[in-house]
């Protein structure tokens, strides 16, 4: 198993031109957020813009389009169809995949809740997505009684679960996940066919190729409610940069444990907040780049 170290991120850093426009680095397209839940599509979205991509449009049921649009400075939205509940609803699928078609990537599932509508949305959408997807928290969820389901993901996948869901993913338990954190991604990558990032202590990447890579940074702070988000937004930018999906996740992941190991400079590990992951991702690419 490989170490993602410096060395390693520094080698799959691309170079920004200056004759660019806000085009030339992507669009990045989210699906999250639900009543009671939106601040995880707020963190994707905050991430998402801080990994170097040009633009991000939240795809948000349409109760909460309004409260979105005020909480987001530089990302757009598109409200989709809702159920009563204000979740997605089934009905969105067709109006998320024709947004989708000219974007470079999708980032789907924080906050999405788990209502039944909305999981018909998620099983329905990641089959016909045209673009490289991220899928993560409700969206994983979304797979647990039918598991096997994610080999029929349409476009090249990056997952992203924690240890719980992980285990519903693969029928067993969280200790047994944890027990074995490598061979537990192995498991998932050969299983689905997608690279798998299992979040926690020493993050792992796993490709369908059987590689195996450990994250070298982080810390406890990140061990908080949102800082998943901020993952998912930071692969999700990266992926709609262009960046394949192993190399997307394995950067990923190393610059966000390293903008947690800055914030804990700051505000300590206990004090520490989702939010001053996002705010400390400058910080973590200045350094990157070695400036």
């Amino acid at each position: 198993m490989m170490e993602i170290d410096i060395a390693v991120a520094r080698s799959l850093l691309r170079a920004r031109p200056a004759d660019v426009h806000k085009g030339t680095f992507g669009h990045l397209f989210v699906l999250g957020g639900s009543r009671g839940f939106t601040g995880a599509a707020k963190l994707v979205c905050e991430a998402a813009m801080r990994s170097g991509v040009g633009l991000v449009t939240l795809g948000v049921p349409t109760p909460l389009a309004d409260c979105m649009a005020t909480a987001l400075t530089e990302a757009m939205t598109l409200p989709l169809t809702a159920t009563i509940e204000e979740s997605f609803s089934k009905y969105a699928v067709k109006p998320a995949l024709a947004f989708a078609r000219d974007k470079q990537a999708v980032a789907l599932g924080p906050g999405l809740s788990q209502h039944p509508s909305t999981r018909a949305f998620v099983l329905a959408f990641v089959k016909r997505c045209p673009v490289p997807i991220l899928i993560d928290a409700d969206g994983l969820n979304a797979f647990a009684p039918r598991p096997d389901s994610l080999r029929d993901v349409s476009a090249p996948c990056v997952i992203t679960p924690h240890p719980g869901e992980m285990a519903r993913l693969l029928d067993t338990t969280i200790a047994d996940v944890q027990r074995d954190r490598p061979a537990s991604a192995l498991d998932a990558t050969r299983r689905f066919q997608c690279v798998v990032v299992l979040k926690g202590h020493r993050t792992i990447v796993a490709t369908p190729d059987s590689e195996l890579f450990a994250n070298t940074t982080g810390n406890a702070g990140l061990a908080k409610g949102g800082t998943g988000d901020v993952l998912a937004g930071l692969i999700g930018g990266l992926l709609a940069q262009g960046m394949s999906p192993r190399d997307a996740a394995i950067l990923g992941v190393y610059v966000h444990g390293l903008a947690g190991d800055y914030a804990a400079v700051d505000k300590t590990q206990r004090g520490m907040v989702a939010m001053d992951v996002v705010h400390a991702l400058p910080e973590a690419w200045r350094y990157l780049e070695g400036s």
